[in-house]
């Protein structure tokens, strides 16, 4: 266990590995080695402090992966301010209320992301923010809000520059910050996440220096990631597999950061060519899109060893074509969800194919892991499907403004509730077969997605499938089938009946097939199986109409 702050891991690090790259922007040829990276992190730290930012304030950063986000998480990690992730796809109504949920003084943000407009979104919800002197603004729908700060040079009504803040540092100096830093506890809460909204209203996970420092050095420690590691992070740092198994990962090993701003295959597979890249972090979709870009063929990946698949189901198939298309042959599946920092299990380097394509790996070091009778704290044998509880360093302090639901993930004695199903075998390998609020319940008969998705992943003219339960008046809920074709392909309903029949049980059988070209999800890859349900909904109404 690592006993460092963030902030004092930076400060170890650019000690250790002073010329060492730490962060490289391939696209922009931006540059920064350990002992860079951290005076330029001080900087924004001091800056942050003359701006009057208190330790335990939050401060949200809404980004994508650019160079200010990951300098603004070695920053707060040094002044004391808690930083609040915020997700890129967020609009008006989303900011506005995590922006009050959080009591957030400060944001962070890029002028704009894809075709949105941040700045005009922030306009929208605070007007008077037009009218204000920077630092002063007095909202009334937002009382605690006082700072913005926008990255880049440009400059908008009522806020600060990037560039603003790291003047402003010229008026703090190093003993300040290093007081500053010397008054910080690493069971302190450092970085607060809202949770991905793939069940319903986001909550705000606190998660302190001891949660994540530890948690990004064992998933490390996982993937055997050195100082000689080059790792291509293309998934978003608002989120834990960025920030933490990314970003923050690298950091505990001396590992060189390759951020991709925002997610392109191409893009990733030039990133990985070009910086020589050792390891590579993806949610399935990104694998599967980058295997199936049309020049894939074309790119140098020989240099590919390790890195993480999470996020969602990983397909078997899939997994296959990134050891041996990719060359990643180490790459490692993690599993966890926010709440735990993220990872509770993952699969090791080493460990032979099948398990590195049929479970989620075993417990990481310090962590306790466990499968309980659904609704109870009692544990059930090896091998027999319940609910996968952990204990240890990685449990969440608790939701933000929210003991109830925090009494509902974690328990009396400590352990977190994931509300995932699972099985454990005889090692300790987990194998995640479904959510409970997922679990279809039709005739009597339990049915886990994950299964019939496993089962059609096997049918040649499927590249991916979700698979959710719908209400029915005969049975309670039937079975519906999401399903992107492979490219040039067609198929039908009638096609994939024929192809389970007597393959897999005729209960599970999907009675509705819907092809589309993509999924509801959130901006860190997660499918929004509720939004599908909904969907869903929408049309089987329709073929009833009909």
């Amino acid at each position: 266990m690592l006993p460092y702050t963030i902030g004092e891991l930076l400060e170890v690090q650019a000690k250790s590995y002073p010329d060492h790259e730490a962060v490289v922007y391939a696209d922009r040829n931006l540059r920064m080695s350990y002992s860079e990276f951290n005076r330029l992190s001080r900087k924004a730290a001091r800056g942050l402090m003359k701006l009057g930012v208190q330790k335990g304030e939050n401060v949200s950063v809404w980004s994508s992966n650019t160079p200010e986000w990951v300098v603004t998480q070695f920053a707060t990690g040094k002044m004391g301010a808690v930083l609040v992730t915020v997700n890129t796809n967020y609009r008006t109504a989303e900011l506005e209320y995590l922006l009050r949920q959080s009591d957030s003084t400060t944001i962070i943000l890029m002028e704009h992301f894809k075709d949105a407009s941040y700045i005009e979104m922030l306009y929208e919800i605070v007007p008077e923010l037009k009218t204000s002197e920077p630092g002063k603004l007095e909202s009334g729908r937002l009382p605690f809000l006082k700072n913005v700060i926008v990255m880049g040079d440009k400059r908008f009504p009522g806020t600060f520059s990037w560039q603003d803040i790291l003047d402003m540092a010229d008026d703090v100096s190093e003993d300040e910050l290093d007081r500053r830093m010397g008054t910080l506890k690493q069971s302190e809460v450092i970085n607060m996440q809202y949770t991905s909204g793939t069940t319903g209203f986001p909550k705000g996970v606190m998660l302190t220096h001891r949660n994540i420092v530890n948690n990004a050095y064992n998933v490390a420690l996982a993937m055997k990631l050195t100082d000689q590691d080059r790792l291509c992070i293309p998934v978003p740092f608002f989120h834990c597999f960025g920030c933490v198994m990314g970003t923050l990962a690298c950091a505990t090993v001396g590992a060189t950061m390759v951020p991709v701003q925002e997610f392109n295959p191409k893009v990733v597979l030039e990133t990985v060519e070009k910086e020589k890249c050792t390891a590579l972090h993806g949610v399935p979709t990104m694998f599967i899109a980058e295997l199936n870009d049309n020049d894939f063929d074309k790119y140098n990946l020989s240099t590919l060893r390790t890195g993480i698949m999470a996020g969602s189901n990983c397909p078997i198939e899939v997994m296959k074509a990134v050891n041996e298309k990719m060359g990643a042959t180490e790459i490692t599946i993690a599993y966890g969800q926010t709440e735990s920092s993220p990872v509770i299990t993952q699969t090791r380097t080493n460990d032979p194919l099948e398990l590195r394509v049929e479970t989620v790996g075993k417990a990481l070091p310090h962590v306790e892991a466990k499968i309980v009778k659904p609704g109870t704290t009692e544990e059930v044998p090896r091998g027999v499907q319940g609910e996968l509880c952990t204990r240890g360093y990685l449990v969440m302090e608790g939701y933000y403004k929210n003991p109830d639901a925090t009494r509902e993930a974690i328990d009396e004695e400590g352990w977190l509730h994931t509300g995932d199903l699972a099985v454990m075998d005889e090692n300790g390998y987990c194998r995640i077969t479904g959510r409970l609020k997922d679990m279809i319940i039709r005739g009597g008969e339990n049915i886990y997605p994950r299964e019939i998705e496993e089962f059609l992943y096997t049918h040649p003219k499927v590249l991916d499938v979700q698979v959710v339960g719908i209400p029915d008046s005969v049975y309670g809920e039937e079975v519906m089938a999401w399903i992107i074709l492979k490219e040039g392909e067609t198929a039908s309903a009638s096609e994939m009946k024929e192809y389970c029949q007597g393959k897999i049980s005729k209960y599970k059988i999907p009675r509705y097939f819907e092809f589309t070209q993509s999924y509801p999800m959130t901006a860190s890859g997660k499918i929004q199986k509720f939004k599908l349900r909904e969907q869903a909904l929408e049309v089987v109404q329709e073929l009833k109409n009909i």
